[in-house]
């Protein structure tokens, strides 16, 4: 099965190298993943976001089991050059998804550590009034490293190549959209600025909102909405002993997400990994 035919000369002779179909069914399961990713791109809503994780899992899935067929290999050993290039695009991507996972990280550590000060909290303990001064000042400061990130990658991006084979083509567009997917989970931590609320803790808080939805059948609910909001007006109030309650349970919805979100980061940085290991091996084959 050959969609095209690539020549190279060995000893003075010819050789016929037979290239994956696009019609191959992992190749055309790998066409479904990404156009319904681009649906997912076009829509840009926060239950979007959360099946776009688990269709870019899948996505890697198929790739991973496309480079492992021997046609591939043998199609992508002949084509070293472009081949290289997503050797090369593969570390960015393993990259970028490292930055991503810290900053979720980072995000759950500053969750938790508000989380712990409220339980220890005692009625008329000023010290609370530090504890969420010094949540806001990490978020500010976790803000900057997301905007170096998102700066960053306006710079990178799987290289515009013009090779048709099947399977590189394949690679560069889930680059594309690997790289937009993890914008989009970088702007959901961003602040609009250092010293207003954060704009999208109740999407980060939806990202798997739909996941859930599917599991009980009920209706999807904000969790944190006002939760930005309401921790910068915390600081300022006189009673702010008195909206813990409320305060901890929308902050352990949220670390709740948050987990969720790393969990699918994490599989997603094991299949990069597998994929760089592939594109080494026939690289180097």
């Amino acid at each position: 099965m050959a969609s095209s035919i690539e020549t190279s000369k060995i000893s003075g002779h010819f050789r016929s190298i037979s290239l994956p179909s696009k019609s191959h069914p992992l190749t055309t399961t790998v066409e479904e993943h990404l156009s319904r990713l681009r649906s997912l791109e076009a829509a840009s809503s926060s239950s979007s976001a959360s099946q776009s994780l688990g269709e870019l899992e899948s996505l890697y899935d198929c790739i991973g089991d496309l480079l492992q067929l021997p046609l591939t290999q043998q199609a992508l050993s002949h084509l070293r050059s472009p081949t290289e290039e997503s050797l090369e695009g593969s570390l960015k991507l393993l990259d970028v998804c490292g930055n991503v996972r810290e900053a979720f990280s980072q995000m759950k550590e500053c969750v938790q550590e508000l989380k712990s000060s409220f339980r220890r909290r005692k009625r008329g303990d000023s010290s609370l009034a530090f504890e969420v001064e010094a949540y806001i000042n990490a978020r500010k400061k976790m803000n900057k490293v997301i905007t170096t990130h998102l700066r960053s990658l306006k710079k990178k991006g799987p290289k515009k190549g013009s090779h048709n084979e099947a399977t590189l083509s394949i690679l560069r567009q889930a680059g594309e959209i690997s790289y937009s997917v993890f914008r989009s989970l970088l702007g959901f931590l961003a602040m609009t600025s250092a010293s207003t609320k954060p704009r999208g803790w109740s999407q980060v808080s939806k990202l798997l909102e739909a996941k859930r939805v599917s599991c009980d059948g009920g209706e999807e609910t904000d969790e944190v909405q006002g939760l930005d909001t309401a921790l910068l007006s915390l600081r300022m109030s006189k009673d702010i002993n008195n909206q813990v309650g409320d305060l901890s349970k929308q902050l352990e919805a949220l670390e709740s997400s948050i987990q969720e979100i790393e969990e699918d980061l994490e599989c997603i940085f094991r299949r990069l990994v597998k994929l760089r290991v592939s594109l080494l091996n026939i690289v180097n084959h």
